[in-house]
């Protein structure tokens, strides 16, 4: 089974993708950090953090994504982890891995925002966009 959760913060403002029917798909990164620690002897391990590529290809998914997701939004994304290959521009080879994400939340709190900007909540609402 290929399942990841992540729970951080977007560790820039995402890169939307707008294609010719319609259809969007986003990219950002989340950022998660492993707390430092002291062992038993007395050796102090740092804190450290870590940036994930994340990617979203549901149209819908990707729009929640494009409305309320800024650098620094605290963010839960699940989906699968994959790579793909490519060359850089000096022709090197280079695999970069990256989250798919299938579902995302929003833990910020709630900031005093206009009716308007909230999503609707009625029956079509998802449970995690509530």
């Amino acid at each position: 089974m290929n399942l990841c959760i992540l729970k951080g913060n977007a560790g820039q403002d995402p890169e939307i993708y707008t294609f010719e029917g319609g259809g969007k798909a986003a990219r950002f990164s989340v950022a998660t950090t492993e707390r430092g620690y002291t062992t038993k002897d007395g050796k102090e391990v740092p804190e450290r953090t870590y940036f994930h590529n994340i990617v979203v290809r549901q149209s819908g998914l990707a729009g929640v994504v494009e409305k309320y997701v800024k650098k620094g939004t605290p963010v839960l994304v699940s989906g699968y982890y994959g790579y793909r290959d490519f060359e850089d521009k000096d022709g090197n080879k280079r695999r970069i891995y990256e989250l798919f994400c299938d579902r995302l939340e929003l833990c910020g709190g709630k900031k005093e925002q206009e009716d308007d900007d909230l999503p609707p909540d009625d029956d079509k609402t998802p449970d995690w966009l509530r």
